[in-house]
């Protein structure tokens, strides 16, 4: 119980401490953004920070700090310590400059901001690339929880009326203006998405159940290797590349640049304090990471998240894990296909002030995305893990080089440093992965280390020409 709280602590004082070192270096100001500059009535409305907080909570958590975190604790309490560093130092910074850049061009999506300070074929690369995982996001949160509406519903509303079901929603969230629906539906679904994670929390209290002091020891059942396994495991919670797709969303409708630490680097940490939560819950409710692992495989994900809710807290929780179960996950759903439309609009330069443009794009992606809602889930599960952390490494170098190209200086190791990590994650997954190249530890791990210590390198001999012309 005391690593729990020593992992709360870390998480405060990273925000109060190193949130404000990382606001600092970016120096926010009083010039107008974007929400005001370029309202439409769309997607660049003002809105208050409480409000951006929780959308942007949303918009960044769903079921992500809550399917990761779970599965991510079959490795043991080692996961603690990947959630709130993680966070503190590389999701947290992530989230926040991605945001913050976005805001300072115009609402910019990250596949726009790769091309302004990386090139043109990083920026058409970008594009396809996050569209992609976009698409991939969209119908992983569309099936997920039209499979357990299915099975709580009468036979004959099966799994495929649910889809269109959600699908028809998701035309509506991509297609209306941002507070029609999700300004005025997220506040709700982020208190239930809270209240879910305190009941956990209150459960495990109540219960008496046993947290296990944090351990460098891999606990996996099955002997998965923490590296790089647990770092794609759990992505949402501690650094996700699908945060830079829904920053920039928020960008358009913050009042003040002001706002970016409590709306961007907190909400990344809050969604920490979640995930920390849930990784707890699963160690402790089924006393080991044997148990846990046996029960994600027998009851999936959903189920698991049912069980604990269930046996934590009786009947008021299974009603808050089926309804956090349905909801989280559609509100990531409906902004991924948000994020896809935004892209694409800036490809083709169509004005989304006027909805038959809107519809033009909108309607070709979510058929697209109710094609893909018939491939395997697990096999879209695993391409999404792995595209989703390689987004994030991404993201970080673009960070990196506005930082220089604003003569921040060595104040650019605070992205260049989570950016070489998560480098390394990325190509090492691939390396070894099932759905990837299969290859062995002995050749992933060499490769994989030589990759990021060399972009590192050059990152230092990059930032040094900086910091001899600030002289």
């Amino acid at each position: 119980m005391i690593s729990l709280g020593l992992s709360f602590l870390v998480l405060i004082i990273g925000y109060i401490f190193y949130g404000r070192v990382v606001d600092r270096v970016f120096s926010p100001d009083d010039r107008k953004t974007p929400a005001f500059t370029r309202e439409d009535g769309v997607d660049f409305i003002p809105m208050p920070t409480w409000k951006a907080f929780l959308v942007q909570l949303l918009n960044i958590a769903g079921t992500g700090p809550i399917f990761g975190a779970i599965m991510g604790a079959c490795f043991g309490p080692v996961v603690f310590l990947w959630i709130i560093f993680g966070a503190v130092l590389g999701g947290g910074v992530h989230d926040y400059m991605c945001g913050m850049i976005s805001e300072r061009h115009d609402g910019a999506s990250i596949a726009e901001l790769s091309g302004i300070y990386m090139g043109t074929g990083v920026k058409w690369f970008m594009r396809v690339f996050s569209v992609l995982l976009l698409l991939l996001t969209g119908t992983v949160f569309v099936t997920s929880p039209a499979a357990l509406l299915a099975r709580l519903t009468p036979d004959v509303l099966g799994n495929t009326f649910w889809i269109v079901v959600i699908l028809l929603y998701y035309i509506l969230a991509t297609l209306l203006p941002i507070d029609k629906v999700i300004g005025r539906l997220y506040p709700v679904f982020g208190v239930v998405l809270i209240t879910m994670a305190v009941g956990i929390l209150y459960g495990i209290f109540k219960g008496g159940y046993t947290i296990p002091e944090i351990t460098l020891q891999n606990l996996h059942p099955e002997g998965l290797p923490i590296w790089p396994y647990m770092f794609v495991t759990v992505a949402c919670g501690a650094i996700s590349g699908f945060h830079a797709t829904q920053s920039p969303m928020i960008s358009k409708c913050i009042k003040s640049e002001k706002q970016g630490l409590k709306v961007f680097y907190g909400a990344m940490l809050s969604e920490s304090v979640i995930a920390l939560i849930w990784a707890a819950g699963g160690v402790a409710f089924y006393g080991a990471t044997g148990g846990l692992n046996e029960a994600i495989g027998s009851l999936g994900q959903s189920g698991v998240v049912y069980d604990i809710s269930m046996g934590m807290l009786g009947h008021v929780g299974a009603v808050l894990a089926i309804v956090g179960v349905i909801v989280c996950p559609i509100t990531s759903g409906d902004t991924a296909f948000r994020s896809a439309r935004l892209i694409l609009a800036e490809i083709t330069r169509l004005d989304q002030k006027h909805i038959r443009n809107r519809l033009i794009i909108t309607l070709p992606l979510l058929g697209i995305g109710a094609l893909l809602t018939q491939l395997d889930f697990n096999v879209l599960w695993r391409y999404f893990s792995w595209s989703n952390q390689t987004l994030a490494m991404i993201a970080l170098w673009v960070a990196t080089v506005y930082l220089l190209k604003n003569k921040k200086g060595y104040a650019s190791l605070m992205t260049a440093i989570p950016a070489s990590f998560m480098s390394a994650v990325s190509l090492t997954y691939i390396l070894m992965a099932q759905e990837g190249f299969r290859l062995s530890q002995s050749i992933s791990y060499p490769i994989g280390t030589v990759f990021a210590v060399s972009l590192f390198i050059y990152y230092l001999f990059r930032c040094s020409k900086v910091v001899k012309t600030q002289r």
